[in-house]
């Protein structure tokens, strides 16, 4: 891999750092401190001897605190899941496929063969492409299938397209994200929607490929 496509590598990264540095803090730690002043309520409550108007309380603390759980539970999978550092790149892909399937009960189409090929160093940052591409369909639709193509392009490159037929999207600025992780690794992206749904095609270069 040259300078160039790891310095570029790093970067992704750091905005993946920095993205969820202000998902926790919009998200499980807001949850965290309203959950705390619940409780606070619920404490006051039974002081006071409201018991009923505790109990309430306590349902909703328990119900926002298991939300919580899950999403950091979803996060932590998201960042390193498991089966992406024991069993490799396309396991992780096929098992991303199937929690968002069943989550959403749709369909999720996998053709990686070329899954295999894709390098160590650049594994973290299309996974997370993908992920966030699958994240956005199920936004706007929810679809009932997507596809999600990989193959190594003539030149040693890989191109990896992710198509659905959920609601098009016409607002160019919700794919701002991914183009800019896109555009720090280095590739290209293409988008294309009409009334069948969205197709979105991202090639890398061949450092991509490379172990």
């Amino acid at each position: 891999m040259t300078d160039d496509a790891l310095d570029r590598l790093i970067a992704a990264e750091q905005d993946e750092r920095r993205r969820i540095a202000l998902f926790l803090h919009d998200g499980p730690v807001q949850n965290l401190s309203g959950i705390a002043l619940m409780l606070d309520a619920a404490i006051h409550s039974i002081e006071t001897g409201k018991l009923d108007d505790a109990l309430s309380v306590l349902g909703t603390a328990l119900d926002r605190h298991r939300a919580t759980i899950r999403e950091l539970r979803d996060l932590s999978f998201a960042l390193e899941p498991v089966v992406l550092r024991d069993q490799g790149f396309g396991p992780a892909l096929s098992a991303l496929a199937e929690q968002i399937g069943t989550t959403n009960q749709i369909r999720i189409d996998l053709d990686i063969e070329d899954a295999e090929r894709v390098g160590e160093t650049a594994q973290v940052a299309i996974y997370t492409i993908i992920r966030e591409l699958l994240d956005q369909a199920i936004r706007r639709g929810p679809p009932t299938r997507i596809t999600v193509t990989m193959r190594v392009t003539d030149d040693g490159g890989l191109e990896t397209c992710v198509a659905d037929d959920a609601e098009p999207e016409r607002r160019r600025r919700s794919f701002e994200a991914v183009e800019e992780r896109v555009k720090q690794l280095h590739g290209t992206i293409r988008v294309e929607s009409d009334e069948a749904g969205t197709k979105v095609v991202v090639v890398l270069p061949s450092y991509a490929t490379r172990r």
